[in-house]
């Protein structure tokens, strides 16, 4: 199965400031490219998990006594690595969006560029697909999906739109969809407006906000005092979560302080902002819009 290349490889494991003997996690799989290099920097006792809710990803297991692949959602996390008697990390790394082979699956629904029925779910055992938001939502609630998620201007008319068109038959495929909002896609911008669309109802899919402020809560407990954290965004939704939660430990608001006034957060933003170099856009498109930032556990 071929899984395009990963996405600042370099700067975020050397982000994790690996030790020999640590024990990592790689809560987004995908083709293994991130986890395969913090292998090469582990020793023998060091330990490496990862978690993918793609069944398909799961086709990509290393085989090394050193790796355990979990196939279920980061969000998770601390669940999961109790299992395995983990209760402590010392890095935790995560590329979060779309990997590119669920893109280019066409028959997933993920991509502008193909037909497909209307899915875009990252895991098949997740009971909501892009069909029930799209055939079942109320105006309320789709129109709050495509302003919050794809911050899409002309939400309301959309929503009522896709509403109307329903009522003489389900909106099947993204084809349909395309057809059914092609007054919305202005030339020119065509695209750009349609992928916008597409990242509303997937991100509604998968609840993909609601799993990364889960996950990142639980990292302060799972981090060791020094441990790592080293995450990958690529919308301003995302980046806006990571950039709050280690700047202040929450996603609204400031941080309390104390009779003295001092606050107490969990991490320490390590370096600046990093982004991808413009050779590897170059070499990989879906590297355009990522940045990564690191931070302490303090």
């Amino acid at each position: 199965m071929v899984y395009h290349n990963p996405v600042l490889l370099k700067e975020s494991v050397d982000g994790l400031a690996i030790k020999e003997d640590g024990v990592y996690v790689d809560v987004t799989f995908g083709g293994g490219g991130h986890s395969k290099e913090i292998l090469k920097r582990l020793g023998s006792e060091g330990r490496l998990f990862a978690f993918d809710q793609d069944e398909d990803a799961l086709e990509n297991a290393i085989d090394d006594e050193r790796f355990t692949l979990i196939g279920e959602n980061f969000r998770f996390i601390k669940q999961f690595l109790k299992f395995y008697g983990i209760r402590k990390v010392d890095g935790i790394l995560a590329d979060f969006g779309v990997s590119s082979h669920q893109f280019d699956k066409a028959e997933r629904g993920f991509s502008t560029r193909f037909d497909a029925d209307l899915d875009m779910r990252m895991s098949k055992r997740n009971a909501l697909s892009a069909y029930d938001v799209v055939n079942k939502y109320d105006y309320d609630d789709l129109r709050k999906v495509l302003f919050q998620y794809g911050d899409l201007r002309n939400a309301n008319a959309m929503a009522t739109t896709i509403i109307e068109q329903r009522s003489n038959g389900p909106i099947k495929t993204t084809a349909r969809l395309k057809e059914v909002l092609r007054r919305f896609l202005p030339q020119g911008r065509e695209h750009k407006v349609l992928a916008q669309i597409y990242q509303a109802i997937r991100i509604e899919v998968n609840q993909e906000i609601a799993v990364i402020e889960e996950f990142l809560l639980q990292t302060p407990d799972l981090l060791d005092k020094g441990g790592r954290l080293s995450i990958i965004s690529y919308h301003s939704l995302e980046d806006r979560l990571v950039k709050r939660f280690i700047r202040a430990g929450q996603f609204e608001g400031e941080p309390e302080k104390d009779f003295y006034g001092n606050i107490s957060v969990p991490f320490k933003k390590v370096g600046p902002l990093v982004v991808p170099s413009p050779e590897e856009i170059k070499m990989n498109n879906r590297a355009r819009s990522a940045k990564l930032r690191i931070a302490k556990r303090i």
